[in-house]
């Protein structure tokens, strides 16, 4: 141990130095924590007796962990704390005492009977960031459950994902839980350059409805700004055409046209050029009107190649199109582009998804495999057991 991290070798990176107190579970926190670790933070998993439940999220597992939780929990140091337990609910209140970030997504009020929710953490350090992540926040909507599937149900997404003549259907991830955890490490990062400037911490709240109504971008936008209440169009567009899946010889194939110029390059490669002249289709606006007569026209000409050889001659004509891959194909398409989108900590480790941002000058890194229940709880508590020095990272005055 050193005397300003709870490791011996300390971690790199651009967030090196900060001390992440995680104690959220599940999806949207985990996955928050881990692109902070990934970026260099300490993070500490603070778990109960019995572990994050995504532990046992299975089928997959990979040996007896569920492939869920090797996902969103890589870089993380695990201890095991019973927050019911006098001695565990000191070491909790240490470990915040001691973080830069403080990470949680109980339900609003619930930790406040363990002097761990932000007013008590804050008075003994109040250089604290804060990060609550809630379902529908902590006002009218706390006492409601917090789950994704609920949130695109309650959203509208659902309204919006399906055929039109079928039923609505959920995201295939979750999709808010995602955005949320993404939004938390966007608000500790604004919160961290307000307290270098100020040296003044902050309570950061995000809930997965309000992070839901805006990453809905164009079709809440729709209604707040156009008042139009959108509805399921399938696979098509509200906006652009085409923008869709299309049949070809052997299976369909997703074409765009976003502008004027990469129609007339569809057109072109199609045979059919002079569809970019047509006063029916001259125009994003014409051509969304007018679908119904312009897809059979394109289809016409896709269904006599296979989708592979378009994909390749419309790349090459500046026209944005793509096969409908499985997840494995995905992953080896990335492979083939030279992104390497599968990363290792070291031989035998689980295999994760490489964290999607690239820095110049200080990497994203792989230095931990997804912790063990506990696995770490020896080393952390001994070190939360011992005097803490001025110079730690909780900030203390």
């Amino acid at each position: 141990m050193t005397e300003d991290t709870p490791v011996a070798t300390a971690r790199k990176g651009p967030l090196a130095g900060l001390l992440v107190a995680d104690f959220s579970r599940i999806l949207a926190g985990p996955y928050a924590s881990m692109l902070m670790a990934d970026m260099g933070a300490e993070v500490v998993k603070v778990e109960g007796p019995a572990g994050d439940d995504t532990r046992t999220w299975s089928p997959p597992l990979r040996g007896d962990v569920a492939t869920y939780y090797l996902g969103i929990n890589r870089n993380k140091r695990s201890i095991a704390l019973d927050f019911a337990d006098p001695d565990d609910r000191a070491l909790a209140q240490e470990l915040a005492a001691r973080a830069d970030i403080v990470l949680e997504n109980f339900r609003p009020g619930s930790l406040a009977k363990f002097g761990l929710d932000y007013d008590s953490v804050a008075s003994a350090n109040p250089g604290v960031i804060y990060a609550s992540i809630t379902g529908f926040g902590s006002g009218g909507g706390a006492a409601l459950p917090g789950y994704d599937l609920i949130v695109q149900a309650i959203s509208g997404l659902m309204s919006l994902t399906g055929d039109p003549e079928g039923p609505p259907y959920r995201s295939g991830i979750s999709v808010f839980d995602v955005m949320s955890g993404m939004q938390t490490t966007i608000g500790v990062l604004a919160a961290l350059q307000h307290r270098n400037r100020t040296g003044t911490g902050q309570h950061v709240e995000v809930n997965l409805l309000s992070t839901a109504l805006s990453g809905m971008v164009n079709q809440t936008s729709a209604y707040v700004a156009g008042d139009v209440v959108p509805h399921r169009m399938g696979n098509a567009h509200p906006s652009l055409f085409p923008y869709e899946p299309l049949p070809t010889a052997d299976g369909e194939l997703i074409v765009t046209a976003g502008n004027n110029r990469q129609f007339a390059n569809l057109c072109k490669v199609l045979g059919v050029p002079e569809l970019a002249d047509d006063a029916r289709f001259r125009t994003n606006q014409d051509r969304t009107a007018n679908r119904e007569e312009l897809r059979p026209l394109l289809v016409e000409r896709l269904r006599t190649r296979g989708r592979m050889e378009w994909f390749r001659d419309l790349l090459a004509a500046g026209v944005a199109c793509g096969p409908i891959n499985t997840v494995e194909e995905g992953v080896a398409f990335a492979e083939q582009l030279g992104l390497d989108p599968v990363v290792r900590v070291g031989e035998g480790d689980p295999p994760s998804v490489r964290n999607p941002i690239t820095f110049s000058e200080t990497p994203t890194r792989y230095d931990l495999p997804p912790p063990g229940l506990d696995e770490h709880g020896a080393e952390l508590r001994a070190w939360l057991s011992a005097p803490r020095h001025q110079h730690e990272h909780g900030h203390d005055n």
